[in-house]
């Protein structure tokens, strides 16, 4: 393959089409066994594994190791003989066009598909419990693995984006929807576990990435509001869809049918590849100047590319490693937004999971479940709020400003507590602000994560914090177990004050990113640094 379509196409095309064709027949190999289960209502419990399955248990990673040497460039050989220290992106005050409209919309099937696994798990525990016979503690281990995956996995695809590219580490991931699919054919629930936690990885990963491509390949005066945008709508179309296919799929082919379906949604990104280019800023971090040019040709809007394409010196980072986060410039925005990370994920899968019940324990619990409903109608319109601020007014001011009303509205069932005051009414607006801030927090998130970390270390970065909300809500469902949410007031003000620490450490070392290049970010980041 020539340098100049390299990044737009893929290194070994054969090897990753044939590793293509051996996952999708590792997973095609276990539907006979599903369907001759359709007459016990598609219940597979206790049924043995027959030669297909294993044999298609075998395909899947040679399947996936055949397509990974596909993807993954040769750096040494495609290298440029001089090292380049060049950046080349398109001109950050362009208008967006017919190919960036293209790749947002491919990137929102991503993120849509990306969310349908988590959500997925909610729909699939009521089957689960009655096949396996097990008890909701038992059948809660699924969810706890899935978050572990999901964490292991944000941090993994976020190396191997920054090492192999972006498109590598999405395809990569779409490959393990794929082949992990098979959890729906699995016979008995440890083989679920280990399943769940491979998917939890694939899921973990691909968020992270999305957001780093689209944060590389957006111009400047656009990037803010379309990855805010991006997370807001993916995450409530990625929840609709899981909850649609679940009211039309399960009552016919029972809960089993929500992992298969990683099979077609995994094949639509693998279809849709062709629409998806490498990051030009990860191709010309490695020196393929050529290569990010090429890529760059697509987005002109005058069909000549290269006129409109901006060379600057990148700014240079002293290491390029996962430790290098953890060390200055980036050690206080690093450590900010993963406490504001692990603070929502303990909001998230811990206070807000156990507020039904909390409610209940009040003597509200004929009014629980409506009081939460209308409040989480109000938060789904609250998003376009928060794509207005972050792109109008400012992106670090407006992410520190919902996570101070995170905390306040937790702050507000403190104040219910000392006063014995459990008016449903009130309840509703302080649940209602609960949530609305706490889904701008994560609408922001990991967008403005993908916004500050250079190039080198944009995928690890923002892989690193979308980890620290999902260990958030690993601790929160741990801690739920062991009754640390069993007071809401208690935990209300703990998770409170975490929030305000958070709020206090962004103030000290975060960066607006409003407006400005990527490169300009990042040198923003070194002098504040460099002037403490």
């Amino acid at each position: 393959m020539s340098k100049a379509s390299a990044g737009l196409h893929f290194y070994h095309p054969l090897a990753f089409w044939l590793g293509c064709m051996a996952i999708t027949a590792g997973v095609l190999a276990h539907i006979p066994m599903f369907i001759h289960a359709s007459y016990m209502n598609y219940q597979m419990v206790g049924m043995p594994m027959d030669t297909n399955m294993l044999v298609g248990m075998g395909l899947i990673p040679f399947g996936l190791l055949l397509a990974m040497y596909g993807l993954m460039p040769r750096m040494s050989q495609l290298k440029q003989q001089q090292s380049c220290q060049l950046q080349f992106h398109v001109a950050d005050q362009l208008p967006l066009n017919r190919e960036h409209w293209t790749l947002v919309v491919v990137l929102l099937a991503a993120v849509i598909v990306d969310v349908m696994k988590p959500a997925t798990l909610g729909f699939v525990m009521p089957g689960i419990k009655l096949e396996y016979e097990i008890d909701s503690k038992t059948a809660g281990t699924l969810a706890l693995v899935a978050l572990t995956g999901t964490t292991v996995g944000s941090v993994l695809w976020g190396i191997a984006a920054d090492k192999f590219g972006r498109r590598a580490a999405i395809l990569l991931s779409a490959l393990m929807f794929i082949g992990t699919s098979i959890c729906g054919a699995m016979p008995t629930f440890e083989w679920n576990l280990i399943m769940c936690f491979l998917m939890g990885m694939s899921a973990g990963g691909l968020l992270p990435i999305t957001f780093t491509l689209m944060a590389e390949t957006i111009p400047a005066a656009h990037r803010g509001w379309l990855l805010v945008a991006l997370g807001g709508i993916g995450t409530a179309a990625g929840y609709l869809v899981a909850a649609g296919s679940a009211a039309i799929l399960e009552p016919m082919f029972s809960w089993r049918v929500l992992w298969l379906l990683g099979l077609p949604t995994g094949l639509l990104l693998i279809v849709l590849n062709r629409y998806l280019p490498e990051s030009p800023r990860f191709l010309a971090g490695q020196g393929l100047t050529q290569q990010a040019r090429t890529v760059l040709a697509r987005f002109g809007n005058d069909g000549q590319g290269h006129e409109q394409v901006v060379v600057e010196q990148a700014p240079e980072v002293p290491e390029s490693s996962f430790k290098q986060l953890f060390q200055m410039p980036y050690a206080g925005i690093s450590l900010g937004l993963m406490l504001a990370g692990v603070a929502w994920g303990l909001v998230n899968f811990g206070f807000l999971l156990w507020l039904p019940i909390n409610l209940g324990a009040l003597g509200l619990a004929a009014q629980a479940s409506a009081i939460i409903a209308k409040s989480a109608m109000m938060a789904v319109p609250a998003v376009l709020l928060v794509i207005w601020l972050y792109h109008r007014w400012s992106s670090i001011r407006t992410l520190m400003l919902f996570l101070l009303l995170t905390a306040l509205s937790l702050m507000s069932f403190v104040l219910f507590d000392l006063m014995q005051f459990y008016q449903p009414f009130w309840l509703s607006v302080a649940i209602t602000l609960l949530l609305v801030s706490a889904s701008g927090v994560i609408a922001m998130l990991i967008p403005y994560a993908a916004e500050i970390y250079p190039v080198q270390l944009r995928g690890s970065g923002s892989g690193l914090v979308a980890a620290g909300s999902k260990f958030g809500g690993i601790l929160g469902a741990i801690l739920g177990v062991y009754g640390a949410f069993d007071h809401m007031a208690y935990s209300a003000l703990l998770l409170g004050l975490s929030l305000v620490v958070a709020c206090w450490v962004l103030y000290r070392h975060g960066i607006e990113t409003r407006g400005k290049t990527l490169e300009a970010v990042h040198q923003s980041v070194i002098d504040r640094s460099a002037a403490r």
